[in-house]
């Protein structure tokens, strides 16, 4: 039996766009009404490391005050969005950050149907943790896909010292982005051919010029135009997620789930390339920011946007 959208609106306030759906709601709570081996992949940036989306965090990212957000300063005379300082995060805290992850794993392990993939965006300094924890939660790693981007995280120098050591900064200087690339595992003895004729998974989506997908894609930093239209803090550009989201179908037929949806970004790739397509968003603000933003951004051409070349030696 096919499922439709209507099967996972459950009591919640959704809103849907051709063949996507939004939904408000808590994804830990959503995932564990859903029918089990319904959802074909995964796309999702989640919170890193958790404490940044709390609403005191939020409140001092709004006011000024940082928080573990890092507030930057002005380049060129541009103003720079806030980063999370993740390396702010206790020993407690990101022990606490592995058990969430394994618990979200466990859910979605369950979730999904046999072979189906999982892209997870994280940051060079809690991948680690992350990604283990999520295979301690029942999905197989599969790899990392390398979104070169220049991400303005690390090459500061010391806090409240910059003068006494100007030669020296804390962490490197951020030129790329790991997502970690998952599998729900495959039944034993199945082949991959086997797993897409039964269950259209087990694989990835070549390019659409016949050439395999890649695990390292140069990326712009969002354009202006997207952050306009949907001013989330961790929005990732369309030319970017088009191509991953792609290739997360090998078949391009399948349901498409981001379970921290934020603006919607991710559920307008899936939109714009004509998948069906799941985003659950907690937060009420950018549930109804997404509602606004998905058929905006859906309707962009990226081509049209100005390309930012990465320069590795830019200052």
């Amino acid at each position: 039996m096919v499922a439709k959208q209507s099967d996972f609106a459950f009591d919640y306030v959704t809103e849907v766009f051709d063949s996507v759906m939004v939904v408000q709601g808590d994804c830990f709570e959503w995932l564990q009404k859903v029918p089990a081996a319904s959802i074909h992949a995964i796309v999702t940036d989640p919170p890193y490391g958790v404490k940044e989306y709390e609403l005191d965090q939020l409140a001092k990212k709004d006011n000024g005050s940082g928080g573990i957000w890092r507030l930057p300063p002005a380049f060129d005379g541009s103003t720079r969005s806030p980063l999370p300082r993740f390396t702010a995060l206790s020993s407690s805290e990101i022990q606490i950050l592995k058990e969430y992850f394994t618990r979200w794993s466990q859910l979605v392990t369950r979730v999904l149907v046999p072979g189906a993939h999982v892209f997870v965006s994280s940051n060079a300094y809690l991948s680690q943790s992350v990604f283990n924890s999520i295979v301690n939660g029942g999905l197989e790693f599969r790899g990392e896909i390398i979104r070169l981007v220049r991400t303005m995280r690390g090459g500061d120098r010391p806090k409240n010292a910059e003068a006494e050591f100007p030669d020296v900064c804390t962490l490197p200087r951020g030129a790329y982005e790991p997502w970690g690339v998952f599998r729900k595992p495959i039944p034993s003895k199945m082949t991959v051919s086997e797993c897409l004729k039964i269950y259209k998974t087990g694989g990835l989506r070549r390019r659409s010029d016949g050439t395999p997908f890649n695990d390292v894609i140069n990326s712009t930093r969002t354009p202006n135009n997207e952050k306009k239209i949907a001013p989330h803090p961790s929005l990732k550009p369309q030319a970017f997620l088009r191509q991953i989201v792609s290739a997360a179908l090998p078949l391009g037929e399948g349901i498409v789930l981001d379970p921290f949806m934020g603006s919607g970004s991710t559920i307008a790739a899936a939109k714009v390339l004509g998948y069906e397509g799941i985003g659950i968003e907690r937060r009420e603000e950018y549930f109804k920011m997404s509602v606004e933003a998905i058929p905006k951004l859906a309707g962009l051409n990226p081509q049209d946007d100005p390309i930012e070349q990465l320069n590795l030696f830019d200052s």
